[in-house]
């Protein structure tokens, strides 16, 4: 029997590369390899489902279950993760000293459903007892181009979620004192650039960062993988053979750092990076990027809990439902 062809579409992480390049296989499996940034992969996914195996946002996905079903079916891949303390600023002089600070105020985010917003206001809410539902949320592109929402959304009478002019950027506003705040999936470039004017407000984000880990457990998930469901169910073994292959590229790409780490010449252009390396196995241990549903289930039920309670899903969505149901043992 010829070999099942299938696309496979990520970004360049380091953690899928052996899938792409060839290094992994799977059984019975071609897969035809596209890499593009997931500015591109995530309107596709959501809109085309372009691809037969793709990367997706966890907050677009569970924003489809909940109104009915998306193309895709997943597995608990968790190719993309990242804390999000340092994603909080504001303007100087603005008197917001905290984000608890953002209650009554215009705070911007690039995607209102987008996934790293998702965490930030579920932090806001756990953590500084700030509801989604206290500010006065302005959309759009953070410090340049153009950013629209990907899903229509469907809020509350009252909530206000307003798009800003295109052309315009969060950062020019915030600068401007049109805004008040940021909520950032990565620095403004203003304030890369050292503009005093920008403030982030947790400083110290990595401190803040490990206290989160050990109080919750959690290490935001971002994006998971999906399978066109139809190819899933024609080939109902497929989902966990995937599994096991994204499970095997990334193990590869944790090797290569852990060598890259204890190496005699440091082949990484990063100067700290043994620092890095013991820090993050002394905060989270050697299993810090779990993928898998026994060990990350408690933080899928918190993606949906915030989904939920930030007026994304249009109803409670179960946790399991995220994932074929051959990986819900892993």
């Amino acid at each position: 029997m010829s070999p099942l062809s299938l696309t496979l579409a990520t970004w360049d992480h380091d953690r899928v590369m052996a899938l792409h390049d060839g290094r992994v296989t799977v059984p019975g499996v071609t897969l035809d390899s596209h890499i593009h940034p997931t500015s591109k992969l995530f309107p596709w996914a959501v809109q085309d489902a372009k691809f037969d195996i793709t990367e997706m946002s966890v907050s677009s996905y569970v924003l489809q279950l909940s109104r009915g079903g998306s193309d895709y079916t997943a597995i608990p891949a968790f190719v993309s993760r990242a804390f999000r303390h340092s994603g909080f600023f504001a303007r100087a002089g603005s008197g917001i000293k905290s984000p608890a600070d953002f209650a009554g105020r215009r705070i911007g985010v690039p995607e209102y459903q987008m996934t790293a917003a998702l965490w930030m206001r579920g932090i806001l809410a756990d953590e500084y007892g700030v509801a989604c539902d206290d500010i006065h949320w302005r959309t759009g592109a953070l410090d340049e181009g153009v950013r629209r929402e990907r899903l229509e959304l469907a809020l509350p009478e009252g909530m206000v979620v307003e798009p800003i002019t295109e052309g315009d950027t969060l950062q020019d506003m915030l600068l401007r004192g049109e805004i008040d705040g940021l909520l950032a999936p990565k620095p403004p470039q203003a304030f890369l650039d050292g503009n005093p004017d920008l403030v982030r407000l947790i400083p110290d984000f990595e401190a803040a960062e490990q206290a989160y880990h050990r109080s919750t457990g959690f290490f935001p998930i971002m994006h998971l993988i999906g399978i066109r469901k139809s190819v899933a169910e024609d080939h109902p073994d497929l989902p966990r053979a995937l599994y096991d292959g994204f499970v095997a590229a990334r193990d590869i790409a944790m090797a290569r750092l852990r060598s890259v780490w204890l190496g005699n010449a440091n082949r990484m252009t990063l100067p700290w990076l043994n620092a890095a390396m013991e820090r993050t196995l002394d905060s989270m241990g050697p299993d810090y990027w779990s993928y898998g549903c026994t060990a990350n289930m408690a933080e899928i039920a918190a993606i949906c809990r915030y989904s939920l309670d930030q007026h994304l899903s249009a109803g409670p969505v179960a946790p399991e439902t995220l994932f074929h149901p051959s990986v819900l043992d892993t």
